[in-house]
């Protein structure tokens, strides 16, 4: 198998937001504060890597086109399934005795549980906003590709992620907490996490037209062309060398 610099990339981006995914269900259950002038937001810590796994989805949307965004949203899914039936197991798997000495400093029953335990509520609702806001970004995006006839990549960078982030914050935070945290909670995690997530997007543009400088001019990828129909271009087939054009006389 040829690794050319195309696929080798594609690996990379598919890894790093596969491991953004699970990675945030697994510290999802995290809440913290955060002071933004007299406002004080609650928010999930899981909300730190979620921001990556839309950016890659852009990068991917813009040079390898929508069925590979959506094939790589797929992988994720299942490996975040996978993650959660191996922390399934591990919470089932009982204990060492040598564990409940009080003399043992190690992680204990109770310590595990509460974390990887709570986690699985945490995976379960982020897969159902995960599914869902993936497929909205990916289709928003790759719409306003074609409207804006490939041009202003800030338009569809941005557009699509707020649409999808706002999506993904409202499932995964009522899926999660509903029966945990009081509504008015929930619904104040709901709007601060939005908010700094607003911030985030568009903190990200820079980077979004840093990263497509760089996959275009340093790695020589050029993005997905889409035409009328909204479905890519055909890339132009290269010259014929001499020997294709002798063999073709």
């Amino acid at each position: 198998m040829l690794l050319d610099r195309r696929l080798q990339l594609f690996v990379v981006l598919a890894g790093v937001f596969v491991t953004s995914l699970v990675v945030g269900d697994i510290i999802g259950v995290k809440l913290f504060e955060a002071k933004v002038g007299p406002v004080v937001a609650v928010m999930s810590i899981g909300m730190l890597p979620f921001p990556v796994t839309f950016l890659l989805t852009d990068i991917l949307n813009e040079f390898y086109g929508k069925k590979a965004a959506r094939f790589v949203t797929w992988v994720g899914f299942f490996m975040a399934i996978f993650a959660f039936i191996v922390i399934g197991i591990a919470v089932q798997v009982p204990w060492a005795p040598l564990t409940r000495a009080d003399d043992y400093t190690g992680t204990v029953e109770n310590a595990f549980n509460n974390v990887f335990g709570g986690s699985q509520r945490i995976l379960v609702a982020s897969m159902i906003a995960y599914l869902v806001g993936q497929f909205c970004d990916i289709a928003i995006f790759n719409g306003l590709k074609r409207l804006t006839r490939n041009r202003l990549l800030w338009v569809r960078a941005t557009g699509s992620t707020l649409v999808s982030q706002l999506i993904d914050t409202v499932v995964v935070q009522y899926v999660a907490w509903t029966g945990v945290l009081p509504n008015a909670t929930i619904v104040s995690i709901i709007y601060t996490s939005y908010v700094v997530k607003l911030l985030v997007a568009v903190g990200l543009t820079p980077f979004i037209y840093l990263g497509h400088a760089v996959v275009e001019r340093k790695l020589g990828i050029a993005p997905v062309v889409l035409g009328e129909n909204g479905e890519p271009l055909a890339p132009p087939a290269p010259p014929a060398t001499p020997a294709e054009q002798s063999r073709a006389a």
